[in-house]
């Protein structure tokens, strides 16, 4: 690990200014993401800012504003708290699935909800840092760096949205479900001004710069995380495969939470993650879905619909078809409330 300056804010203004200063300064929050990329010299800042003695971590119903009904989650909350709280677990349960699913319990208790949000790909040619990457090095003095992915062994890999620069997926389990729920991020900057947005806005694709992750500008401080009232409670599930039971990122996951008036779909709602640089808002089919009939054969429709535009790369083809079954599972098990 580089050598660093520490320092602990006592206040999030503190904080966000002197993150500003320095454009090679990091917030520290849980630190499950970012030390890690330190020790194995993916990330080199040269100041860390400790961040997580600053509050901003209290999760309540919203009482006024245009979220009025919904539930704030503090952005320096442990995601245990926000998994158990009684208000995620009645209102919003696909969420405390995704979180569940998304971490051991150890890291659950450290990881904080903005620092979820924040984390890097697992793709292991970012991490070897002797691997051409340009999300880890964009501008390399002799040179464009490369995708070692794009022609390497690239099973766990983007089907939608990829470019030749990058074809990395974005690993939150949280993420997902939040796209689905149609979240929206607050952050504060430097100036004192805060910002409200949307949560299909927050993440990237890869496009030109694929080394940029979020829309955060430098120095933004995640305040919190706004979930908007919705009829999903009953009728929500969160799909994860993976390779193994345990701890491990997913192959494809799926976030689905439907609205039903009788056997009619009113609302529906799916992202998936494992697929791209980004929760990947499954547009399509929701559209198709809406006024259909809830029914095994219009999930299917739909998802035929959705994954008819993936590109799939040489080692992860089973992709299209495992996203296929996975969003058909997803949504018949939101609608029979989580049950087979």
């Amino acid at each position: 690990m580089r050598p660093f300056t520490y320092t602990r804010a006592k206040d999030a203004t503190s904080a966000i200014n002197q993150l500003a200063k320095n454009p090679n300064a990091k917030f520290l929050a849980g630190g499950t993401n970012l030390l890690d990329l330190m020790k194995e010299d993916v990330e080199r800042p040269n100041e860390l800012v400790d961040i997580s003695e600053l509050g901003l971590s209290e999760i309540k119903a919203i009482t006024n504003g245009p979220q009025i009904g919904g539930v704030s989650i503090g952005g320096l909350g442990k995601n245990t708290d926000a998994a158990n709280h009684s208000l995620i677990r009645q209102n919003y349960p696909l969420l405390t699935q995704a979180i569940l699913a998304g971490a051991s319990g150890q890291i659950r208790n450290m990881a904080t909800n903005g620092g979820n949000l924040l984390q890097r790909t697992r793709c292991p040619y970012f991490y070897e840092v002797a691997m051409p990457c340009n999300k880890r090095q964009p501008n390399r003095n002799d040179g464009p760096s490369g995708c070692s992915a794009l022609e390497g062994i690239n099973r766990m890999h983007a089907i939608f949205g990829w470019t030749e620069k990058c074809v990395a997926v974005y690993p939150s389990d949280m993420a997902v479900a939040l796209a689905a729920l149609d979240a929206v991020v607050n952050v504060r900057n430097a100036s004192g001004q805060e910002r409200t947005i949307s949560f299909t806005d927050f993440h990237r694709l890869p496009g030109d710069k694929p080394e940029q992750d979020t829309n955060l500008a430098h120095g933004e401080l995640i305040t919190a995380i706004e979930l908007p009232k919705n009829n999903f409670a009953a009728t929500s599930y969160y799909l994860k495969v993976r390779d193994r039971a345990s701890y491990a990122f997913a192959l494809v996951s799926v976030a689905a939470a439907l609205e039903v008036n009788g056997s009619k779909i009113v609302k529906a709602r799916i992202a998936m993650g494992g697929v791209a640089h980004k929760p990947w808002r499954a547009l399509k089919a929701e559209k198709i879905l809406v006024g259909k009939e809830a029914t095994a054969a219009n999930f299917k429709l739909a998802a035929d619909a959705e994954m008819a535009d993936a590109k799939p790369l040489e080692h992860n083809r089973f992709k299209v078809e495992l996203g296929n079954r996975s969003i058909v599972l997803a949504l018949q098990m939101a609608l029979n409330g989580g049950k087979a």
